[in-house]
């Protein structure tokens, strides 16, 4: 009997401990939450899928490049415009297609941000592979969606393959002298978005 008495305090007390530790990193998970953004790294002729700037010597930070690479795509009105027709704004660009889960998450918050943020350029530009995503498709769901942002149009995969978009979504933050600050693979939460605007604004 006291046998049985001491497994039922002990499963309590697991238990108890088991919501005590769960509600405890409810609370905290946002505030300690890891870093999202990363770093630029100097192109060493590597093949990483990985965003690079180039160098003549990684180890000396100030002979770094971190202009943002060009590229061109179609706007709204399928014209074609380049991301250095934007310089002189700081620019948020991000990487998306309709068929993407996470991007849809994300792009509530971006509408709200670019409607809160009229001093920053966005460029929300879809990967327009034209199997998995055509301009047919894209142009419906942003109509639907009834989103607000600017829209562009990768239908030749310049901007992807430029920016290593390999994996969706994607964000680079650019500052108004069309240099490179950080990006972010992945969802960015409304906070982390707000953080990221943060890096770029003068």
């Amino acid at each position: 009997m006291q046998s049985k008495l001491k497994w039922v305090i002990i499963a309590a007390a697991a238990v108890v401990l088991f919501v005590g530790v769960y509600f405890l990193y409810d609370n905290l998970k946002d505030k300690y939450a890891p870093d999202q953004f990363s770093d630029f790294q100097a192109n060493e002729q590597d093949e990483s899928d990985e965003p690079s700037v180039t160098s003549d010597d990684s180890s000396q930070e100030d002979e770094i490049d971190y202009s943002a690479p060009d590229f061109t795509v179609l706007d709204a009105d399928e014209n074609s415009v380049k991301l250095s027709d934007y310089f002189g704004k700081p620019i948020v660009l991000n990487f998306w297609a309709s068929w993407c889960y996470y991007c849809k998450e994300e792009m509530p918050d971006f509408n709200q941000a670019y409607l809160d943020n009229s001093d920053i350029q966005f460029m929300m530009v879809n990967v327009t592979d034209g199997s998995q995503e055509t301009l047919s498709s894209a142009k419906k769901f942003i109509e639907d969606s009834e989103f607000e942002f600017p829209v562009f149009y990768d239908t030749e995969l310049d901007a992807a393959i430029t920016y290593g978009a390999s994996g969706l979504p994607m964000t680079v933050f650019i500052n108004k002298d069309g240099e490179l600050v950080t990006y972010a693979r992945g969802l960015l939460s409304a906070e982390n978005l707000q953080k990221g605007i943060e890096l770029i604004k003068d």
